[in-house]
């Protein structure tokens, strides 16, 4: 006890490195299921700007050509592999707080609405921007419900 005590004083960041292993995994785990818990890869906003949808998803770090974009059953799907630094070996790191791997990311599209044929997409600074053209704007579409007391 005295012995591992000492261990964590001496290495206090194993004690978080062992702990955010653990819980990476556990989330890792549920991305099989088709559900994000705490999405690592495009945190993203999406808008409606000048009759278009906009998505535009964070991803520092990576590389046009490990990113794929692609519209499937009426939802977008933002794919693609962050790759890590194969210089530096596992062994040397005190805490690996970075993700690595493989990501999927899908979006729901509104039906009979878009113009799939002039999406675009554009990758800059480390944000990918997805222009979807709408035949007509979805705020156009909404329609405020009378909620009525009674």
């Amino acid at each position: 006890m005295s012995r591992t005590l000492a261990r964590i004083w001496n290495e206090p960041l194993l004690l978080g490195t062992g702990l955010s292993r653990m819980l990476d995994e556990f989330s890792r785990d549920f991305g099989h299921v088709g559900f994000d818990i705490a999405p690592s890869f495009g945190r993203t906003d999406v808008y409606e700007q000048n009759h278009n949808l906009v998505f535009e998803a964070e991803l520092p770090g990576m590389k046009k050509e490990d990113i794929a974009i692609k519209v499937e059953n009426d939802q977008l799907c933002i794919s693609g592999e962050m790759k890590r630094d194969e210089k530096v070996g596992e062994e040397n790191y005190f805490r690996m707080g970075r993700r690595y791997g493989r990501f999927q990311r899908s979006f729901p599209l509104p039906a009979n609405v878009i113009d799939r044929d002039r999406i675009t997409a554009g990758f800059e600074d480390g944000i990918l921007k997805v222009s979807v053209p709408l035949k007509e704007s979805l705020k156009e579409r909404e329609k405020a419900i009378d909620i009525k007391v009674k």
